[in-house]
């Protein structure tokens, strides 16, 4: 079965890069530009992982991710918050909100696919 990644990206390019990262997995791509597409989009799809941008339209990554974290059924989903701002904190502050991991912009196509890999494998060995 195809793991399915909701990517959540407001900005095209940044969004392309990422879905041409990943294309060769084998992964669904699922696709939000803001937070409460996020929202929607997760509740609907039940994606495996979550990439989140943290500066989005409507609705910021960190609370987008504190309302996913809030409902059970992503308690133990894989969030990667991803910012291009990273300040000294932010990487605290992204992991506080209830991210996994973090990755700053611009992405490192190499890191992002192991990230990725390794855990969805964490999540399986989880679920067993």
């Amino acid at each position: 079965m195809k793991e399915k990644i909701l990517i959540v990206e407001d900005n095209p390019r940044n969004m392309r890069l990422i879905e041409m990262t990943l294309s060769a997995e084998n992964y669904t791509l699922l696709k939000a530009t803001d937070g409460e597409e996020a929202l929607d989009m997760a509740s609907m799809e039940r994606p495996d992982l979550i990439i989140m941008d943290m500066r989005l339209p409507k609705m910021d990554g960190l609370e987008v991710t504190r309302k996913l974290r809030e409902n059970l059924a992503f308690s133990h989903t894989p969030i990667i918050g991803v910012t291009a701002y990273a300040m000294k904190g932010d990487k605290e502050k992204v992991i506080e909100c209830g991210c996994d991991a973090y990755l700053s912009k611009p992405i490192n196509t190499r890191e992002l696919p192991e990230m990725i890999a390794e855990m969805l494998r964490q999540r399986q060995k989880g679920n067993t």
